[in-house]
């Protein structure tokens, strides 16, 4: 019983890394269960034995393929130690999974959305995995900086998602213009780290125009208690 079940879950594996490599180099299009099944050397029929239709086949795919990336780059991350650092990783990420095709995989699955129920939320469950990383390294590098008290870093990740997953798509159709938009993330990361060297009496300024610019402590709903200005502020 044991073998089968590490046989059955080899061959669920080599179905799944067939499904991404169809996707990959042939296109929403071309995905079957005949494309896949060649691709990953087992019998067709076996695709509707272990995930009953081609669209479950996908979108357990879309899952497995997401938290395959998310492993790869977890260390990176963990080692990022500021704002301007998480976006060179963040750069750093992207060139290497566009080198191996992810990017043009996160199109075809955004494109067969439509076509494919299933696709949809198992994208958004996908992205929601990196999301959840981001957020960790948010959570760390702002705590007991300035930006801090004027920062959500729930839905700071949600736009730093969602801005690379624009520059990944973007790349297919202008790679010149991608790299530009990459580059504008990491001057606002230099623009950050060089207000966080500013002087108490800077940074003084610098809080009292947010505030009157209309930005607001990033405190749970509810929660009235007054923050202390930290010495010098």
């Amino acid at each position: 019983m044991r073998a089968e079940t590490a046989k059955s879950q080899e061959t669920k594996t080599k179905l799944l890394e067939g499904a991404l490599r169809v996707l990959t180099e042939q296109g929403i299009a071309k995905t079957s269960g005949r494309t896949v099944a060649a691709v990953a050397g087992v019998n067709q029929a076996l695709v509707f034995y272990h995930f009953g239709s081609v669209d479950e086949l996908l979108a357990a795919a879309c899952r497995y393929g997401a938290e395959q990336a998310v492993a790869r780059h977890r260390a990176r991350l963990a080692a990022v130690g500021s704002l301007s650092e998480l976006l060179a990783a963040g750069r750093e990420i992207h060139e290497q999974e566009r080198a191996e095709g992810h990017v043009a995989l996160l199109g075809q699955l955004l494109a067969g959305a439509s076509t494919h129920p299933g696709l949809g939320p198992a994208t958004t469950a996908g992205l929601d995995l990196w999301i959840a990383e981001i957020e960790q390294v948010l959570r760390r590098v702002l705590a007991g900086t300035r930006f801090e008290e004027f920062t959500d870093p729930a839905g700071l990740a949600r736009a730093v998602a969602a801005s690379f997953v624009g520059i990944e798509l973007y790349d297919g159709v202008d790679r010149a213009g991608a790299h530009a938009a990459l580059d504008a993330l990491e001057q606002l990361g230099a623009v950050a780290a060089a207000l966080e060297e500013l002087g108490p009496v800077a940074q003084r300024a610098v809080r009292l125009h947010l505030r009157r610019s209309g930005g607001r402590p990033a405190r749970p709903p509810g929660d009235r208690r007054t923050r202390r200005e930290p010495p010098g502020i």
